[in-house]
């Protein structure tokens, strides 16, 4: 199976024939331990070291001790005595981007920092391959732009993921997910507010898509998979080989225009803010780039479909697993403080993310050879498990809880319907059907927009709380019975009906968060 399928990752499963098992992404909260130390209940987790040779170029994620503007400097004058070279710096949140060619870089660079330095770490297994800055770029501005060549693909792998196209004539009728939510009615309220903006973080939006264009905020979309560096250029937010983005951003906010679908914030304003690159993956840098950029922008809300690459799950006892989670986090938190609320998919792996110790990671480092990991309760998917994050399982069309979705008492927010759902592809600026807790997450998303055009004085907690406690209790109940024999039956389901390891809190309501 290629790379892509195996994980585009987050959450999109291919409808057709033979439906596959495909990507992943999870959900929920976590405090932080000390850099590559004890962390978490259970034994330690599995080490994945991350081979750095000399020679060839990796790519790393530096913390400072402390985020201001003269600590995060310190760190990137440590850099360059270490051999390495800024690509980009966040002072906000008190991390830089560099990229290395000395196999000892993060020893030599601990010692040039010395306390300004929180953490270091590898954001991949294999060598980059965007291309590297000449030198440090300005004091807190993007770096220099590169060219940057598709990676190579696999034999037969087009990067498009397999769609079951439908005709393109008015098709709200057939969006029975949108009538499970109440949008339907919650759209008699409001379609959404034209100042409230959504960031797509994912593959980039179908600019030319007559469900899409008028809702696409052209200056706000930016490419962030260029090294972790803001990439402005006119068409580097475009989709290059995945219509996963152009999928969900459908579910978000297509136009109510007469034709097509309709999205379940029709009015709102999207931003594509493309974090993965042609290969398919979306590594640390590329996620923080497009959550510091979601804060500066003025974003009310961004979507999620994917997990973090290589590591379905990031162990804090492990130093550059801890590094990445670490400014992923920042990230985060930091645009939340800015007024951003985050919806992310819960994964499509049926694992119970509330005991890590109950099952292994085989499919860990993603970008390389997998290992298989013991994990302890340190480890978490990013960002769905991270602090203020909505996590979004996924339903069937017959109110059961979809065979592939995540799950875990505590750590589930919300579910939504993820199969089958109907949204817009860029193939011949069509629709298509495709199943994932990616599908299911922009629905949330969609709903959190409504809720801020209607209430805009909201914070993200007052708005996490609302959704919370807006959506329909739903009874513990038997998972879909999976398609294929091959397939395991998930973790059944525990908990109550206004609160379990299935639906969390219920099923997300459009009507009541708006209301």
């Amino acid at each position: 199976m290629s790379q892509f399928n195996r994980r585009l990752r987050a959450a999109a499963l291919t409808v057709a024939a033979g439906l596959t098992l495909a990507g992943l992404s999870v959900g929920g909260s976590g405090a932080s331990a000390a850099p590559g130390g004890a962390a978490g209940d259970g034994p330690p987790s599995t080490p994945v070291p991350i081979s750095t040779p000399d020679g060839v170029v990796s790519a790393y994620l530096l913390n400072a001790k402390h985020a201001n503007p003269g600590q995060t400097r310190l760190v990137e004058r440590a850099v360059i005595r270490a051999g390495g070279v800024v690509v980009q710096t966040w002072p906000q949140i008190g991390v830089v981007v560099a990229h290395s060619d000395r196999a000892a870089f993060r020893t030599d660079v601990r010692t040039q920092a010395g306390k300004a330095l929180e953490s270091v770490g590898a954001t991949r297994t294999v060598p980059v391959s965007e291309g590297t800055p000449d030198g440090v770029q300005a004091p807190w501005g993007p770096g220099r732009s590169q060219a940057r060549a598709a990676a190579p693909r696999a034999e037969g792998d087009t990067g498009a993921e397999v769609t079951e196209a439908v005709a393109a004539d008015p098709l709200e009728g057939d969006q029975w997910d949108l009538r499970v939510i109440k949008a339907d009615q919650a759209h008699a309220i409001t379609d959404g507010s034209r100042d409230v903006l959504v960031g797509v973080l994912d593959s980039g939006i179908d600019p030319d898509h007559p469900d899409l264009d008028d809702n696409i905020d052209v200056a706000d979309s930016v490419n962030c998979s260029d090294a972790g560096r803001p990439d402005t250029s006119a068409t580097g937010w475009y989709p290059t080989t995945s219509d996963h983005g152009t999928h969900v951003a459908g579910t978000i906010a297509a136009e109510r225009n007469g034709e097509g679908i309709v999205g379940v914030a029709p009015g709102v304003r999207m931003a594509a803010v493309k974090v993965v690159n042609d290969a398919g993956f979306i590594y640390p840098e590329y996620a923080v780039c497009g959550f510091v950029w979601a804060g500066t922008h003025g974003m009310d809300v961004t979507n999620n479909s994917y997990y973090v690459d290589p590591f379905e799950f990031y162990c804090e006892d492990q130093p550059d697993q801890y590094a990445a989670k670490e400014a992923v986090r920042r990230a985060v938190a930091w645009s939340t403080e800015q007024g951003v609320v985050h919806a992310a998919a819960a994964g499509n792996s049926a694992l119970d993310l509330s005991d890590k110790t109950s099952f292994l990671d085989q499919g860990s480092p993603d970008d390389g050879t997998p290992v298989t990991r013991t994990l302890n309760s340190g480890c978490q998917d990013i960002p769905t498990e991270l602090d203020g994050v909505v996590t979004v399982s996924a339903s069937h069309r017959d109110d059961i809880l979809a065979y592939f979705s995540n799950r875990g008492l505590g750590i589930i927010d919300v579910a939504a319907p993820g199969r089958r759902i109907l949204s817009t592809i860029v193939a011949g600026n069509g629709y298509g059907l495709k199943s994932g807790t990616s599908m299911a997450a922009p629905h949330v998303a969609g709903v959190l927009a409504l809720m801020k055009s209607a209430h805009p004085d909201l914070t993200p907690a007052q708005m996490v709380a609302r959704l919370r406690a807006a959506a329909d209790d739903h009874p513990c109940t038997i998972q879909e019975t999976p398609p294929l024999p091959e397939i395991p039956f998930g973790v059944p389901c525990v908990g109550t009906d206004a609160d379990n390891s299935y639906y969390g809190e219920g099923m997300v309501d459009a009507l009541d968060a708006v209301s």
